[in-house]
């Protein structure tokens, strides 16, 4: 009975946390709508307000509206009128007392993470934490600032350390490079690696190409 049990539950947990998942974002996104509608619903006339309630009550179309907004954003963005706009649109935020430093952090961690010409979260290492004898996976995040380099003797680097089984929270620790050791696995092998506490293991990684006279 046991056996059977635990099969059926590794079955359907995981299907049944990536639909908790999917749900949770798809809520997320439709607070937002709604949020969005209830400016919208104080700056229109009341005429609209029956309007604005179905649009309300209609499940899942505010993930619908917010895809297409963001998929219509980054169009708008990505061509020469659009950046011009989102340059002045960030020179009016970094104007606002408070709020510029808050947009300015966010905007900058963001284009860092999330852009491809970006280091960020490229490659996964193998470094001693948090004592010699202990190690753990840890994710390149770039050179130290010069202020923090000037202080530090020969190359350094940034390292991301996650906790497990949530990676979102971790330590930033400055390392030598000479001090961590690289792996072949990618990042998305890596934090599965980690968030399953070390069960799901990435593939042993290829041996190399042997030169076509070693093979003949």
């Amino acid at each position: 009975m046991k056996k059977y049990l635990v099969a059926g539950l590794l079955v359907w947990l995981p299907l049944a946390i990536t639909v908790w998942v999917m749900l949770w974002l798809l809520g997320l996104m439709d607070g937002v709508f709604s949020s969005l509608l209830s400016v919208g619903k104080a700056v229109l006339p009341v005429s609209a307000d029956a309007t604005i309630e179905r649009l309300r009550d209609t499940r899942f179309l505010g993930a619908v509206v917010m895809l297409a907004l963001l998929l219509v954003t980054g169009v708008f963005a990505t061509n020469i009128f659009g950046q011009w706009w989102v340059r002045q649109w960030d020179r009016v935020m970094n104007r606002i007392p408070l709020v510029k430093s808050i947009y300015s952090s966010v905007k900058q961690v963001s284009d860092t993470l999330f852009s491809s010409s970006g280091n960020a979260f490229r490659e996964a290492v193998l470094v001693q934490y948090p004592h010699q004898g202990s190690w753990t996976i840890a994710f390149v995040t770039g050179r130290p600032a010069s202020e923090v380099a000037a202080h530090l003797d020969g190359e350094h680097i940034g390292l991301y350390v996650p906790t497990t089984p949530n990676p979102t929270s971790g330590f930033f620790l400055i390392m030598p490079r000479s001090a961590i050791r690289p792996l072949h696995m990618s990042v998305d092998e890596a934090l599965k690696y980690i968030i399953s506490m070390g069960v799901v293991a990435p593939p042993p990684p290829a041996p190399p190409a042997l030169p076509v006279a070693a093979r003949n």
